[in-house]
């Protein structure tokens, strides 16, 4: 990995993987190799064993700016068949960071615009400085946030991301956390404090439970509650108890002492 990788991805001894969008001359703005750079990160993060957390920054002073303006004026010059492949990748890659099997943290710093919102959005918990500023301002461009809209509306709503995606508004921290787009925020100067109490939390949490509820929460956000969901629910509930895992959590908290899973020193 060189420092000039659009994407720096780094796993300390605890498994938590520090991933960066790294383009902070353009304020992170993406193209397609950011992209592809993404998706490449995630497939292999997903190989690691020993993962744990993911968290995701944007180098420099922001966050990402949304597409870069240049690749997008580009991309009106290929052809159709390269254009509709550049959009399911960009569908893939929001898609692969919230279906990530880990959970993953975003730390908002900065501007955070289009695609962007769509990054904080797809990760479990996105914490954002105090005076980070936000916007989805495609439509100003003359161009729709489609790849990330369905997230969206899963994770704020049709009628505040109506709100915000039709008028192009920047809108504040407080904002985001009011319409639940981020989940807590602090002096830009605290961030790294605040996702470091995250993380601590997750490593507290046996690693295949929290696994197998990323995993419902996403499933029970799409699918109806039909016979099957119940059944599978229900014997999901009955196994776990009887996991090894389950055995070993009990024990901790009857013993007042951490998890055999919680990293050492």
């Amino acid at each position: 990995m060189a420092a000039s990788d659009p994407v720096l991805c780094t796993i300390d001894g605890r498994g938590v993987a520090a991933v960066t969008l790294n383009r902070p001359r353009v304020n992170n703005a993406y193209n397609g190799e950011l992209i592809d750079a993404l998706i490449a990160t995630f497939a292999r993060l997903a190989g690691e064993p020993a993962l744990r957390v993911v968290m995701l920054r944007g180098a420099g002073k922001h966050f990402q700016a949304g597409a870069d303006l240049k690749f997008l004026d580009h991309l009106r010059t290929v052809s159709p068949e390269e254009n509709h492949e550049f959009s399911r990748r960009t569908v893939a890659a929001i898609r692969g960071l919230q279906l990530f099997a880990r959970p993953t943290i975003a730390l908002v710093q900065g501007g955070c615009f289009g695609g962007g919102i769509g990054i904080a959005a797809a990760c479990d918990i996105a914490i954002a400085a105090e005076d980070a500023v936000f916007a989805l301002s495609e439509v100003r461009w003359g161009i729709t946030p489609a790849p990330i809209i369905p997230l969206l509306v899963e994770r704020i709503g049709a009628r505040a991301a109506g709100r915000l995606a039709l008028t192009g508004e920047r809108f504040d921290a407080a904002m985001a956390l009011r319409i639940g787009l981020v989940h807590e925020t602090c002096p830009a100067s605290q961030l790294e404090v605040a996702g470091a109490r995250f993380v601590d939390h997750l490593l507290l949490a046996g690693p295949e439970a929290v696994a197998i509820t990323k995993r419902l929460i996403a499933e029970a956000a799409e699918t109806a509650f039909t016979p099957q969901f119940h059944d599978r629910i229900v014997a999901e509930a009955a196994g776990r108890r009887r996991s090894a895992e389950a055995a070993e959590g009990l024990a901790s908290f009857r013993d007042k002492r951490q998890p055999s899973w919680y990293p050492k020193g």
